[in-house]
């Protein structure tokens, strides 16, 4: 089995997690394999799938801005606040005007509780472990960027509003759901989610797992020069690139964050800037 080197778009589908996803495709990129941020198992959407050396560039994936489409489900809570809870209706009911209203006021720079049921780690274990034990957890706090919130639609008879939202890292959009539940008084869940972009990379672009199963390097293939289209490109010439590969610092020319290094159109390393010159930071080779 050969190791494929590069990024590859997944249209993740409902059901599976994260990490059983990257499972099914080890037959066609192998063993090797990372990704730039988990999607829960109810959820749909881009997922950024890292093969062979290209692993070493989640880092510069996972911190870019995501968004999304979800179903917001009115009228009921959730423990998890999504369908995999424990749904309790509240015998509430609200209107469009409400929802727009509520969405209005859930914009910018906000302080965005952590749902219980997360990754997050709280004295060393994850919350959604503690939460599954009985424990009553409540994860910090933590500050996120939503740069907008807006309502698709609304079916006043199912109570069920469609969102967009485009966020920065970090940002739970199970949380805006049942923000929206307790700002309308109706309570409310995420009963769908789907990720439709990480930064420039569009869902549009996927595959589902069968499609890259079937053709690994498909149009959802993306060699490692390509796979940071967000960050600026330097070409390198020879002697520059083998100072690189051996770790060497560049000179400056004025870049003022990461910088794709590049050599005969291949990436040789990720460079920073740092103390007046240009330091590999990650080196693929």
């Amino acid at each position: 089995m050969a190791q494929l080197t590069g990024l590859v778009l997944v249209d993740k589908p409902a059901g599976p997690s994260s990490f059983g996803v990257l499972r099914s495709l080890r037959p066609a990129l192998g063993t090797k394999l990372g990704h730039a941020g988990t999607l829960d198992p109810f959820a749909t959407g881009l997922l950024l799938v890292l093969a062979g050396r290209a692993t070493r560039l989640a880092t510069y994936l996972s911190g870019l801005d995501k968004r999304y489409e979800a179903v917001v489900q009115f009228g009921a809570s959730s423990t998890t606040l999504d369908p995999e809870g424990e749904i309790e209706p509240t015998g509430a009911v609200t209107g469009a005007e409400e929802i727009a209203a509520a969405a209005a006021c859930l914009t910018g720079e906000v302080l965005q509780a952590v749902p219980a049921a997360s990754a997050v780690k709280v004295d060393g274990r994850r919350s959604y472990a503690r939460m599954r034990a009985g424990e009553a957890v409540a994860p910090p706090p933590r500050r996120v960027r939503i740069d907008r919130l807006d309502v698709l639609g609304f079916d006043a008879e199912a109570q069920r509003a469609r969102i967009a939202v485009a966020c920065s890292k970090g940002t739970y959009v199970r949380q805006i759901a049942a923000d929206l539940g307790e700002a309308t008084g109706a309570g409310a869940y995420c009963l769908e989610l789907r990720r439709t972009a990480v930064g420039e990379l569009s869902v549009a672009d996927a595959a589902g797992p069968a499609a890259v199963l079937a053709d690994p390097q498909g149009a959802w293939f993306r060699a490692p020069a390509d796979a940071l289209p967000h960050l600026p490109a330097r070409d390198l010439a020879a002697a520059e690139a083998e100072a690189v590969r051996h770790g060497r610092a560049l000179e400056a020319r004025g870049e003022t964050g990461p910088v794709r290094l590049l050599s005969g159109g291949d990436l040789v390393a990720i460079g920073e800037p740092r103390d007046g010159a240009l330091r590999p930071a990650v080196v693929l080779g």
